[in-house]
């Protein structure tokens, strides 16, 4: 049973259920108390304990449904022969008849184990085979549809269908109307196993197509993503962001109280004989993380910037001191709005503001210079979000000077390729002078790898 949940925990993170070791084991807990006996009980209860949200409680429902279905044999018993048996059998007596069924559904000695359950037609025991052969058959490592035939194929070898083929052969000379029904209930275990593998497809083969979709997805040019994707990719997106979350939120602030020093905490309780009731730590000095990001969302990148404010959106949860700023023609800050709203309500009032203009770096970089300059530390990482591309305006490349010698780094991500930087009315050449770092941002991967080196710094 531990491993059939095992199964079920693997089958819940392929329906986009987040479930951590510890998730798992709150939950067996969970069952040990409740129990199995009754279903709707167990379902609540791994739902309470491994759902987070609306929509996790949700795919967690539809897995469990699924996962705990068992698909049945088909009852497939052939029909009277001739109306001179059915004649014959309305003659006899009901204790007659009775005894006649359970004699025909009695299995013969000297047939194999699954010919004799078959002709038992005993469904609670042929599923508990089913599913014994399907866990030896490692069904939870199909990934592919065409992996049916195959994963079928072990489970009915895991079964006995080769002794089965035996008996068939054998009873074909000495009993061909037993064989025809117990062909008959061949073709139903097949089907059954079928309906099983298909299930197995259907619960495990989930998380690959996902990985492959998320890997296709987090490689595609942002600029050039369909309009039938930019719902996925935000979902990436906030994937992106969640991971950014657990791996450095966490810690950082179990990180704040520093490491034990032994030294220090021998010679402090010496006079106990060296039991360390008074413990020393030792405190390696950090940086109070601080970051301002400065976001592009005219129209030349307003594909891209919807990206681009779902992960600084995700800075606000990662660091404490992050002031946000966003621009077209015209900078404003929008820190209040991406701390106090969901991403898709603030995106769509910074955009409503600033958004789909006709960029102007200059102007929006005298507009930081006059109003926001003093958010601006030794301490401070400045992150530009944007193609450089000024229409051919004054790019008021001095200004960045200024805040480059202001703050402890200035990186800036741009979504173009290398190639383009420098043409037409891209200022990136210039701007690239003063800043620490320039990436290209291209992609949804690129993105998770420059915030994550950011971040990573002040841990």
């Amino acid at each position: 049973m531990r491993e059939n949940f095992h199964r079920f925990f693997r089958a819940a993170r392929g329906a986009g259920v987040h479930v951590s070791p510890a998730e798992s084991i709150d939950a067996m807990r969970a069952v040990a108390q409740i129990g199995l006996t009754d279903r709707a009980i167990l379902r609540d209860a791994l739902l309470l304990t491994l759902a987070k949200s609306q929509d996790e409680k949700l795919a967690l429902g539809d897995c469990f449904d699924l996962f705990f279905s068992q698909p049945e044999p088909r009852d497939d018993q052939p029909a009277a022969d001739n109306d001179d048996g059915a004649s014959q059998d309305a003659d006899q007596s009901p204790s007659s008849s009775l005894a006649s069924e359970a004699g025909e559904r009695q299995p013969p000695e000297g047939l194999g184990p699954l010919a004799q359950m078959l002709m038992s037609q005993d469904r609670n025991a042929i599923q508990a085979a089913i599913a014994t052969a399907s866990g030896a058959a490692s069904l939870s490592d199909i990934r592919y549809s065409t992996q049916r035939g195959i994963f079928s194929s072990r489970i009915l070898d895991t079964m006995g269908l080769q002794r089965l083929r035996d008996d068939l052969d054998e009873l074909a000379t000495t009993n061909p109307s037993l064989a025809e029904r117990l062909r008959g209930a061949l073709d139903a275990l097949r089907e059954a196993v079928r309906d099983t593998v298909s299930q197995g497809l259907a619960l495990y083969a989930r998380e690959e197509a996902e990985n492959l979709r998320n890997e296709i997805l987090r490689n595609a040019p942002l600029a050039r993503i369909e309009r039938r994707q930019v719902a996925e990719m935000r979902a990436l997106i906030r994937q992106i962001a969640r991971r950014l979350r657990e791996r450095y939120s966490k810690p950082r602030k179990r990180q704040r109280r520093g490491h034990l020093d032994v030294r220090r905490t021998l010679r402090r309780n010496a006079a106990w004989g060296g039991i360390p009731f008074l413990t020393a730590w030792k405190r390696k000095h950090r940086d109070r993380p601080k970051i301002v990001a400065i976001c592009d969302v005219s129209g030349s990148v307003a594909q891209v910037s919807d990206f681009f404010l779902l992960l600084i959106h995700s800075l606000h949860e990662v660091v404490d001191d992050v002031h946000s700023f966003a621009f077209s023609s015209h900078l404003i800050e929008v820190s209040e709005i991406l701390e106090k709203k969901s991403p898709e309500e603030a995106m769509a009032e910074i955009m409503s503001k600033v958004g789909f203009g006709s960029s102007d770096y200059g102007s929006s970089l005298v507009d930081f210079e006059h109003d926001f300059m003093s958010t601006l530390t030794p301490q401070t990482t400045v992150i530009v979000l944007g193609d450089a591309r000024s229409n051919n305006l004054d790019p008021r490349a001095d200004i960045l000077r200024r805040i480059s010698e202001r703050s402890k780094r200035l990186v800036w991500l741009n979504p173009e390729g290398r190639l383009a930087w420098g043409f037409g009315d891209s200022e990136m050449p210039r701007y690239a002078t003063f800043c620490s770092v320039v990436r290209q941002c291209a992609t949804a991967q690129q993105l998770e790898r420059a915030v994550s080196d950011i971040v990573a710094t002040y841990q």
